[in-house]
């Protein structure tokens, strides 16, 4: 007779990776489970299981893509649950499960730190707890203050304080956790000539997308000491993202003018086209909130922005995509092989072979991931290639930019982005160490070496 083993000890035989995808599956399920009770949504009102799992998958993923208008679908309690769905899925559900572990007193094991590890792509044990601390109380500051700022700026624009401030904290959400949900159905476009509410909002999603070590480095040194913050050295993780997030947005922000020079921006103001320029070049490292019908930019502009969505925003945040740090290193890396270099430095400091492997991988894979993708959705769908790219890339990158096509996609195609906001939200490197077996890594042999026309 064979004995079956218990469901823990099955666990306890699974990698961290594949622990955490679990959980992160468990959570989909969880969420899901959520979005289908009954009171979530106004009366009279009925969503396919698919849309369900959809929003779901969406919010957890923190994209924003939906195929339903949530206005018009959910309840007030459902957009509660969908506020909570995107701190989840903002935080990381090993981070908000260690605030829980913490806020009861249970001792944090060996093992739960080696899921936080990977679960906020850390190299390294010491500090992990307090890592999640940090985030945590990083984030609800920036919170509180975003829904105090927008809720009582709001107050002008609906009748009661209540309205108000329940629209400036859903509004804070959205932006910090990049999760791109909005409650008039029209985005932000409504707030197109409100300079305030795109500045505080710019703000949150960047906040959201830089990454939370970045944040977490720019607060120790701000509230340090004189002495001590003449002597701190940000990390070179914090240098290159910011330096890359920053050149990102810069470059982005022109070349979405330019691309709509002669179209979109043709008849605006300096300070219109900056502001629409600037927020969706913003908007794409991650938020897919907009102050303007996407739908009306040139097909070249699509085509830009489906490439920033791609890179998306930093390691660590609450965005997805190929990273920023990618991104960079791929850059460096072609450079420095054109120029006849063999070291990768950055300032000052040379990066390991493992981690260009893994930017170079991870690009790879992504590109794969896409390709395949747009191939099979176009196999079935009716739609044009650029818009089925939009979408695809949207997805991947956790954006949740569309050009109006969501909702009529077929169950199959819904299913392909589902997978690609999951793998784009947990990352290509976590999501391919589940097919790794640390077992099989040591080689008894080697073969002889052996040159490969290359090019």
């Amino acid at each position: 007779m064979i004995r079956k083993r218990p469901f823990y000890q099955w666990m306890n035989t699974l990698s961290p990776v594949r622990l955490l995808l679990l959980f992160y599956l468990a959570a989909v399920v969880f969420s899901t489970l959520l979005l289908s009770l009954p009171f979530a949504y106004q009366e009279g009102v009925h969503v396919p299981f698919i849309d369900v799992m959809f929003t779901a998958v969406s919010a957890l993923s923190v994209t924003g893509l939906s195929t339903i208008t949530i206005s018009e679908t959910l309840s007030t309690p459902g957009m509660y649950i969908l506020m909570f769905i995107l701190q989840l899925g903002a935080v990381g559900v090993m981070a908000m499960g260690t605030f829980i572990w913490l806020f009861l007193g249970k001792k944090i094991g060996l093992k739960e730190r080696r899921l936080i590890m990977t679960d906020q792509n850390q190299t390294k044990f010491e500090g992990a707890v307090k890592l999640i601390e940090q985030i945590v109380l990083v984030l609800i500051s920036i919170e509180l203050i975003g829904f105090l700022i927008l809720g009582t700026y709001f107050l002008k624009f609906y009748p009661d304080p209540g309205t108000a401030y329940y629209h400036g904290l859903f509004a804070t959400i959205s932006a910090i956790t990049n999760g791109g949900f909005d409650l008039s159905g029209s985005s932000l476009q409504e707030y197109s000539h409100d300079y305030f509410v795109q500045f505080v909002t710019m703000l949150l999603i960047i906040f959201g997308a830089i990454g939370f070590p970045v944040l977490i480095e720019l607060k120790t040194f701000i509230f340090s000491r004189n002495d001590s913050r003449i002597n701190f050295r940000f990390s070179l993780f914090a240098k290159v993202t910011s330096m890359t997030f920053l050149v990102l947005i810069v470059f982005g922000t022109v070349m979405i003018y330019i691309l709509d020079y002669n179209n979109f921006f043709r008849n605006k103001s300096w300070h219109e086209a900056l502001f629409y320029a600037l927020f969706q070049s913003v908007t794409t490292r991650s938020a897919g909130l907009s102050t303007m019908d996407v739908s009306l930019l040139t097909e070249q502009n699509h085509l830009f922005m489906s490439f920033l969505m791609f890179i998306g925003a930093s390691p660590s945040s609450a965005g997805g995509g190929i990273r920023t740090t990618t991104f960079a290193l791929v850059v460096i890396f072609i450079v420095t092989y054109a120029r006849g270099g063999r070291n990768i430095r950055l300032f000052r400091r040379n990066i390991y072979e493992e981690d260009l492997q893994k930017a170079v991988t991870v690009t790879l894979m992504a590109l794969f991931f896409v390709f395949v993708s747009l191939l099979i959705i176009m196999s079935i769908e009716p739609f044009s290639m650029m818009e089925i790219l939009f979408d695809v890339t949207s997805a991947f990158g956790t954006v949740g930019l569309s050009l109006g096509i969501t909702p009529e996609l077929t169950t199959v195609s819904k299913i392909i982005l589902m997978f690609l906001m999951f793998v784009g939200r947990v990352g290509v490197v976590t999501f391919l160490f589940m097919f790794r077996d640390d077992r099989k890594n040591s080689e008894k042999f080697r073969y002889p070496k052996e040159r490969m026309i290359i090019g």
